[in-house]
């Protein structure tokens, strides 16, 4: 069966389901963990669904891309890339507002939420580990499954702070914390879409020659 092509499309077809869990997972996780976080009145927890809404961008940009040229899977994985800075800075404006105005977050709510979302994430890993040194499009997504389960950790240390000590500023800080953790995401897979694209621009002129 060589030269068929085939191992490309069982590829194709691979990560194809692999994404689809993922954007199912994230989508889910989003509504849930925003809907508890608005009730918790946390920034972490707040800023982890945004997170999650993110990476379900990345993985619904990520099935676009399957089965089209590396041109096309860099420029989707370009786009994912700035959308989550956009959240990343959004993130970080509503820890502006909270500090300004307050906030008076439920720790065992931040606690419970916090670990349900990192149940999920360990699954997301799980599911994509096998994929993790694909193409872009796809280290993207390992890039920011592997970036939710530390976000996920630091929002159970945050609440367990703020019971322990009865103030608000470990969730403020756990919330600028994912806000850099989704930033540096961003960055990295945009460094590695730029380069992947200016690859394919100059194999495509040397082509042309």
């Amino acid at each position: 069966m060589s030269g068929c092509g085939c191992d490309v499309e069982v590829n194709d077809a691979s990560q194809k389901a692999v994404l689809y869990w993922l954007l199912g997972i994230n989508t889910v996780m989003f509504f849930v963990e925003m809907s508890v976080g608005i009730v918790a009145d946390s920034t972490a927890l707040i800023a982890d669904s945004l997170d999650m809404l993110a990476d379900a961008v990345v993985y619904g940009i990520g099935l676009y891309a399957i089965g089209k040229s590396i041109l096309h899977k860099a420029n989707a994985a370009e786009i994912s890339g700035y959308f989550q800075l956009m959240l990343g800075v959004m993130i970080l404006l509503d820890i502006v507002r909270r500090s300004v105005l307050g906030s008076e977050p439920e720790s065992l709510l931040m606690m419970g939420m916090g670990g349900v979302a990192l149940i999920a994430n360990v699954v997301c890993l799980m599911i994509i580990r096998n994929h993790k040194n694909d193409e872009v499009h796809m280290r993207a997504s390992w890039i920011f499954s592997a970036n939710d389960v530390i976000a996920n950790t630091g929002v159970i240390i945050s609440g367990a702070l703020v019971w322990w000590l009865n103030i608000r500023w470990p969730d403020l800080l756990i919330g600028t914390v994912v806000a850099v953790v989704v930033i540096r995401g961003a960055f990295m897979i945009l460094k590695d879409a730029k380069q992947e694209i200016a690859n394919a621009t100059k194999h495509s002129q040397t082509s042309e020659e």
